[in-house]
């Protein structure tokens, strides 16, 4: 497991209430009724130097939209996002190019984020020959053969192409891509969902050694709580686009306040059979609703067993439930859910 940070790092990064809106086609040729998606709706959070902030939640909750966002690869409807103290919402396109060289990312899927038509070395090397042009071509190269060989690649599969290469092996050659240059931040956008479990184990450990060594930030993005509690110093919920827990691992895992928080560590099997078994279990009702139509007051209480009139009138706020542990529950202080009042209730209607 990462090792704990201290509290009094100053953030690498702020994220101050960021929001994504999508604006939907118009309902009819002569409405100007317009709807919206909010993808991500009033997010804020901190991520100090060398720490991993873990970003769970069901697909379509807003997690890979924020991790882009962060980056710029999507401009944000509003708020800000404060990489060591400047603005980047404010930067023009020449003024955001220039702090790419210490924000990257890793994609979900390694081999189409590949060019096919370049060699494993040309791809690798791609990054210093667009920030670093005075780097000759063989000093890249020999700094490539030795990249690759810290992410677990042969130097001598430097002129093959990525067709020629497994899916964990791809992967490695976009971490291998995104490490080159020695960035401060890395957002992984759920690096190993499409891996093996075996091969899972090897890149979510290979992250981790390269996070010591470099001293990286990392934003990763996954639905694997399993995975996310292993790398992860904190972690943050989402749901519909709103952040409704974050807390250090630990907290998050031990003691979640949460009713989703709740349900998606329920859903997490135990090694141990006998546990497995015995453990109590959450299981949501209903599916997740529309974007474009979400219920009032809270987003969750159309699935939530401890729904009551209050959810429905009010947003809950974020609040502290302890020392860096927050959630977004009117009914936080309450005894965690179990399998006894899973199908109690469904909530009251959209």
């Amino acid at each position: 497991m990462p090792d704990s940070h201290t509290a009094s790092s100053q953030p690498i990064l702020s994220v101050r209430d960021l929001k994504v809106h999508f604006a939907m086609p118009k309902r009819g040729l002569f409405s100007s009724h317009r709807d919206y998606v909010k993808a991500v709706d009033g997010i804020s959070f901190d991520l100090k130097p060398g720490e991993t902030m873990g970003i769970v939640g069901e697909s379509g909750c807003g997690k890979s939209t924020l991790g882009r966002a962060v980056l710029r690869l999507i401009d944000p409807t509003g708020g800000q996002v404060v990489w060591l103290g400047e603005d980047l919402a404010q930067l023009s396109t020449s003024g955001m190019r220039s702090k790419r060289e210490d924000m990257q990312i890793i994609f979900q899927d390694p081999l189409a984020s590949l060019d096919p038509r370049m060699t494993v070395g040309d791809i690798i090397a791609e990054p210093l020959r667009t920030f670093k042009p005075e780097v000759t071509k063989q000093q890249a190269r020999e700094h490539v053969r030795e990249l690759m060989a810290q992410v677990g690649l042969m130097p001598e599969m430097i002129n093959r192409y990525p067709h020629e290469f497994s899916g964990g092996q791809c992967q490695r050659i976009g971490i291998a891509r995104a490490m080159i240059l020695r960035p401060k931040l890395v957002i992984c956008d759920e690096p190993v969902s499409a891996l093996d479990v075996s091969i899972q184990s090897q890149i979510v450990n290979l992250l981790m050694e390269l996070q010591r060594d470099m001293n990286l930030s990392l934003i990763f993005i996954s639905h694997d709580l399993s995975v996310v509690r292993h790398i992860s110093h904190r972690i943050m919920v989402l749901y519909l686009g709103k952040l409704v827990e974050v807390a250090d691992r630990d907290s998050i895992y031990d003691n979640p306040r949460h009713p989703y928080t709740q349900a998606l560590i329920s859903a997490v099997p135990l090694p141990d059979p006998d546990a497995e078994r015995s453990k109590s279990r959450v299981v949501l009702t209903g599916d997740l609703p529309s974007p474009l139509n979400p219920p009032s007051g809270c987003y969750f209480r159309t699935r939530c067993p401890r729904a009551t009139d209050l959810c429905a009138q009010q947003e809950p706020p974020l609040v502290d439930v302890e020392d860096g542990h927050r959630a977004a529950c009117h009914y936080w202080d309450s005894e965690p859910l179990t399998s006894s009042t899973e199908t109690s209730r469904s909530g009251p209607e959209t």
